[in-house]
């Protein structure tokens, strides 16, 4: 006989397993909570025909269809006075495919107690407008709940609960079955009695998150609560705001308005604008459209049109949420449109403006549309279009680069009416994009460099340049051209203004064809291509072993130097050669032999230090000359001994006292096209009337003194260099007789000016054989201060070339000398006539004489006014005798006589 268990104990359990049983059932039939507003509706089940549905709701529903989407529920509360009165809670939505239907369901039920304040929930039901959806960053769920009823006085203040569940599952995939214990209960804020708003924290939450949730609502007396609701996350993301709404006229004269999708979106979105435009000559009107790109292009734009725009954004694909509306943004068109408003463009290219014109708010007919350029030169109306009633376009041809002005880069285009233009203008930006770009390949044939100029587009700022190159495999092709698929350059600016960018490592036989990529605000321009083989732009390394000599036997200048290893092809070379310490007078000599190693060279001069250089180039003309080799210098060698001695002078000092004589002799170093090309020391050699001789080495000095005791001495200067002693040589003898010979009768000295002095001299017929004279100078107010210079024998005046100081004296003195010796000087002190010269160019005369002109005519005329003074005085008395009967006949002149 089987025992039966009190109630007590097994009615729990019953309990709890109908919750589950539930829960399962109702994760099948959980409504779906759509991106948009849904109502939850709990009523008397008996009173759905007179339940005050919102406006769009279904009041035919049927409370047994189960084939459509909805879902109920019915509420008990524990009360101490049990009702059988019980609620039907639905949750349904106008936006729906199919109208919502509440089923039938007696499980549960809300037994009502007969107070007052529920006895209109009773007889009425009660609805909540609910808007669920999840942030951006996907942190927090929100749901908002408005009483459909806030307006009514039977409103109460009811506290709200949502109880929810996450699972990273999506419902397709695994079907969620929870008990009622694992869900977590928030506590909705009710800030206002018909408004409520619910966030559900969501740390771990995923885009394919799913929520399992109800809605628990009381007022303290009825206990209310919602079908049990699902959600994906992803479905009811709500977007942030789109950013940076802008608006601007196109290039094409359009409208655009742009805006930045918000940050952090989880997929891509799809755009609403609505914009409203006000002009005079259309009426106000509002418009919004749907687009998926970042942008709305509006035609149709007028001059004076004021725009107002507005952005939000909603999932692409799927459901979701719409945004909040961006923040307004206003935009007025100016009263000049110009479309393009800026054109960038190259040289030889040709551009179009646009132009609407607004004048006293009236659009000006197209035809009536002229263009200037700066306001300084009319643009021909051959170049007119009209485009429509307001629209005219100008076409500038074949452009000249842009000549800055200033601080302007650009040329203005106005568009005008007649000869009146408004101050706004369109910019045109004209770049000469004919960049050199030249290309090295180094000599060991490892790199290729490549520069060009700066300073090209200069005037263009803000621009970006870049080289950008493809390299083909073989060679280049006859034409080249810009290739899509090129690779940048990093190119670095160099002190001397130029780009330069090195390739590394490079194939000596490909193409590189390679361009200037110009970018900038207003566009991208590109410089025309050029291409480029590694191969024939080497700079070979220059000659190495440089040598440069004067042959001894030739007097040629031979330079040899050795070739470099790379690269492999036949060179020519070109030498370089100049006298040292002469500034370099380069003279250039070439050398076509691609064997050659050395070249000679006529010279001038052979005793001259000389300095070579050496550089070299492919044969066939490709590539570049390599640098100059290091510089090599000749040795100065003596060719030959010197073509002849020195010239040389001597002055013969006497002492009274002790009645001895000295003679010094001096002479001026022997030039290189003599000494040939060297003098290494001077012999002096001495002859004596009782044919003593001797020789004395002075070195490398130009004095010596030695004594005279004999009548006759003479002596011979011998320069010596490496090879010998010079072959001709000057002789010059002291001779106590010829001493005492006198053949200058007379000698004069005019100061020229104070550089120069004429002397002038007669001779008189001697019975000696003259050879040449000697004049000699010096200061008489400095010691040692002798000048002398030979001067031919048949020339008697002659051009000193000196600095003469006017407050000094000199002393010249004419020697003539003999075969047999040096005759007897004829001496003259003399003061250059620089006073006289000076007082010829003194300014100062100038002034002096027209004073001194001045003062004799006004004496002059101060004597003639004095006379006539006497003779008034003296003859006041004297009668006029035409006027005097008595006074006829009288001799006044012989009366003047008496006085």
């Amino acid at each position: 006989m089987a025992k039966i268990l009190p109630c007590f104990l097994i009615c729990p359990f019953f309990s709890a397993l109908t919750d589950f049983i539930r829960m399962i059932i109702a994760d099948d039939t959980a409504y779906q909570i759509p991106p948009w507003n849904f109502t939850l509706s709990c009523f008397p089940p008996n009173k759905t025909d007179e339940f005050h549905w919102p406006s769009g709701a279904p009041k035919t529903s049927s409370v047994s269809d189960e084939d459509h989407q909805s879902t109920d529920t019915s509420f008990n509360l524990h009360d101490s006075h049990p009702s059988t009165e019980s609620f039907y809670c639905c949750l349904w939505s106008k936006h729906d495919k199919n109208p919502s239907m509440c089923a039938n369901s007696t499980e549960r039920k809300t037994f009502v107690s007969p107070t007052a304040h529920s006895l209109a929930w009773t007889q009425r039901g009660v609805s909540w407008s609910i808007q669920c959806w999840v942030k951006m960053d996907l942190k927090i769920l929100i749901c908002d709940l408005e009483s459909s009823f806030k307006n009514s006085a039977e409103t109460l203040k009811f506290q709200a609960h949502l109880s929810y569940v996450l699972s990273e599952a999506s419902q397709e995939d695994s079907p969620m079955v929870s008990q009622k214990g694992d869900f977590q209960v928030v506590q909705c804020n009710c800030s206002r009695s018909e408004d409520c708003e619910c966030q559900v924290p969501m740390p771990i939450a995923k885009l394919s998150s799913t929520s399992l949730m109800y809605l628990e609502i009381t007022n303290g007396v009825l206990f209310l609560q919602s079908p049990l609701m699902s959600v994906k996350l992803i479905n009811i993301v709500k977007p942030d705001p789109p950013l940076r709404l802008l608006m601007e006229i196109t290039d094409d004269g359009k409208l655009k308005i742009s805006w930045s999708s918000p940050p952090l979106t989880p997929y891509q979105l799809r755009y609403e604008v609505k914009y409203s435009v006000k002009s005079t000559e259309t009426r106000a009107q509002q418009i919004a459209e749907i687009v998926l790109d970042t942008f709305l292009l509006v035609g149709n734009v007028l001059p004076g049109s004021s725009y107002t725009a507005q952005v939000r954004g909603k999932r692409l694909d799927g459901p979701g949420a719409w945004s909040d509306w961006s923040t307004p943004s206003n935009f007025t068109t100016p009263e000049v449109i110009y479309f393009p408003p800026k054109i960038l463009t190259s040289v030889g290219s040709n551009a179009s403006f646009y132009c609407i014109y607004k004048h006293r708010n009236t659009i000006v007919p197209s035809k009536n549309v002229f263009w200037w350029l700066n306001l300084a030169e009319k643009i021909p109306p051959s170049h007119y279009d009209v485009m429509n009633a307001h629209v005219s376009r100008v076409t500038l041809l074949n452009m000249n680069a842009t000549k800055p002005r200033g601080k302007y880069a650009y040329d203005a285009v106005y568009c005008c009416q007649e000869n009146e233009c408004h101050h706004r203008y369109a910019e045109l930006y004209v770049i000469d994009v004919n960049i050199n770009i030249s290309c090295e390949t180094d000599g060991y044939l490892t790199k290729m460099t490549c520069r060009w100029p700066a300073n090209t587009v200069a005037s263009l700022a803000g621009s970006m340049l870049q080289l950008r190159y493809f390299r083909s495999s073989l060679y280049c092709s006859d034409f080249p051209t810009t290739h899509h698929a090129s690779d940048p350059k990093d190119c670095h600016l160099q002190m001397d203004g130029f780009y330069e960018c090195t390739f590394q490592p490079i194939f000596l036989l490909s193409g590189y064809t390679m361009w200037i990529h110009i970018s900038h605000s207003l566009g991208s321009l590109e410089s025309p291509p050029t291409c480029v083989v590694p191969d024939s732009v080497v700079k070979p390394l220059p000659p190495s072993r440089v040598n440069a000599e004067v042959m001894a036997k030739t007097g040629l200048l031979n330079v040899s130097w050795r070739k470099p290893d790379l690269p492999e092809n036949k060179l020519q070379f070109q030498i370089r050669y100049a006298v040292n310490d002469h500034g370099e007078l380069w003279k250039l000599h070439q050398a076509y032999g691609s064997e050659s190693t050395s070249a000679s060279f006529q010279v001038l001069d052979f005793c001259s230090v000389y300095i070579a250089q050496v550089r070299c180039k492919r044969l066939d003309g490709l590539g570049y000359w390599s640098n100059w080799s290091n510089p090599a210098y000749t040795v100065v060698m003596d060719i030959k001994a010197p073509t002849r001695g020195p010239e040389f002078w001597g002055i013969v000092h006497e002492d009274p006292m002790g009645k001895e004589r000295n003679i010094t002799l001096f002479w001026k170093p022997l030039g290189k096209n003599h000494s040939l090309c060297s003098v290494r020391r001077y012999i002096v050699k001495h002859y004596t009337e009782s044919n003593k001789t001797w020789a004395e080495d002075t070195g490398n000095a130009t004095k010596v003194t030695f004594p005279w005791t004999e009548l006759a001495h003479t002596v011979t200067v011998v320069a010596v260099n490496s090879i010998g002693p010079s072959i001709v040589n000057f002789n010059l003898t002291f001779s106590w007789h010829m001493s005492t010979v006198n053949s200058v009768q007379s000698l004069s000295v005019h100061a020229v000016n104070s550089s120069c002095v004429v002397l002038s001299w007669i001779i008189e017929p001697t019975e000696y054989t003259l050879m040449y004279f000697v004049i000699e100078w010096k200061n008489l107010d400095e010691e040692n201060g002798i000048k002398w210079i030979r001067v031919s024998s048949n020339v008697k005046k002659y051009y000193i070339r000196d600095h003469f100081i006017p407050i000094e004296k000199y002393q010249f003195s004419l020697y003539p000398v003999f075969l047999e010796g040096v005759g007897k000087p004829v001496m003259t002190n003399t003061i250059p006539r620089e006073d006289t010269m000076k007082q010829e160019n003194d300014p100062g005369l100038y002034v002096i004489i027209p004073i001194v002109i001045s003062s004799s005519v006004l004496l002059l005329g101060t004597l003639l006014i004095s006379h006539q003074r006497m003779k008034k005085l003296f003859w006041e008395d004297v009668p006029n005798p035409k006027n005097c009967s008595w006074a006829q006949g009288v001799n006044f002149h012989k009366r003047v006589d008496v006085l």
